[in-house]
């Protein structure tokens, strides 16, 4: 699945989200202390040598998504792989939140990291994160979808029967989890928060999965890939849930350093990513269940790819003012 074709896909529906918004928040652009020379919309290496970090251990984090102890287990053959090209100490970091792994890498204490689709432009913006990959199909095919999902006999047989009922949401910087279904109900349905459906946010997208197959919660939007791990796990059972709607495909988590990295250990941080071997890992063993399945570490823009993520933001009037 190439990069253009998705952004097509998908510009059909960004197209009718803009045009039945509200008036748009600031164009993106990064917090006054980056600078950008090169137009890459990312924040460029601080030219000064003093001003670069080179840490005796590097710390790592994945997307607080899911249980955190799961993910460290998962990540442990990579971890290695980190330490040995890079010759550091490599330490995971297991973030409970968006805003915490936000803050942590804003503050300094975080060097590597994956961030979630929808809160990649404010790291990029606030705290100088720099994606350059994420995963795929050996084929090179990517991304996920945002889902609408509910529970046998939750009276919820389409996404207009949602009104008057709760609906969960993970949390404000998710992409899958808040933004994109809100500005979608808004734009296709007519449907406003707090006025045609109580909002509810349970904080990770499996808390909103869990919750709505234990009956929790009549609604929830997520992403799907988070939702299939957990079907391939069997966290829960694929009869726990009914899908009322699925939308066009968005790109995955962005996996990328802090701006500040000393070049030559940026250069190694990248060297890891892409010659990492993923067979018989836990990587593989857990990614391998989504569709497309992801088996490899792909180069990718946060100019080109996240395009379409900064459009669902401006049309939702995400501020990147960082606090």
């Amino acid at each position: 699945m190439a990069s253009i074709p998705l952004l097509a896909r998908v510009a059909l529906v960004v197209s009718s989200i803009l045009a039945t918004s509200p008036a748009f928040a600031e164009s993106f652009k990064l917090d006054p202390r980056f600078s950008d020379a090169n137009g890459d919309m990312v924040a460029d290496t601080p030219s000064d040598p003093a001003k670069q970090i080179d840490p005796d251990t590097l710390i790592f984090a994945y997307t607080p998504v899911e249980d955190p102890a799961v993910y460290a287990k998962v990540w442990a053959e990579f971890i290695d792989h980190l330490a040995k090209v890079t010759g550091k100490k490599v330490q995971f970091f297991p973030v409970q939140s968006n805003a915490a792994q936000l803050e942590a890498m804003r503050a300094g204490r975080l060097h590597v990291a994956g961030f979630n689709t929808g809160s990649n432009p404010i790291a990029v913006a606030c705290a100088g994160f720099v994606p350059f990959t994420m995963m795929a199909s050996k084929d090179g095919e990517y991304g996920y979808e945002m889902e609408i999902i509910t529970y046998p006999g939750a009276g919820v047989a389409k996404v207009e029967d949602i009104k008057g009922k709760k609906m969960a949401f993970t949390s404000e910087t998710s992409n899958s989890g808040y933004k994109a279904p809100s500005a979608l109900l808004r734009s296709q349905f007519h449907m406003e928060a707090g006025k045609d459906f109580e909002p509810v946010f349970s904080g990770k997208h499996d808390n909103s999965i869990i919750g709505v197959a234990n009956k929790d919660y009549p609604a929830a939007a997520v992403a799907n890939s988070v939702m299939k791990r957990m079907i391939a796990r069997g966290v829960i059972k694929p009869e726990q849930v009914v899908s009322i709607y699925k939308s066009q495909t968005f790109p995955t988590t962005g996996y990328g350093y802090v701006y500040n990295l000393k070049p030559e250990l940026a250069a190694k941080v990248k060297e890891a990513f892409f010659s990492f071997d993923w067979e018989g890992t836990g990587l593989q063993k857990e990614f391998k269940a989504a569709e497309p399945p992801q088996e490899k570490f792909i180069p990718i823009s946060f100019k080109e790819h996240w395009a379409v993520v900064r459009q669902i933001d401006e049309a939702m009037g995400v501020s990147y003012a960082c606090k």
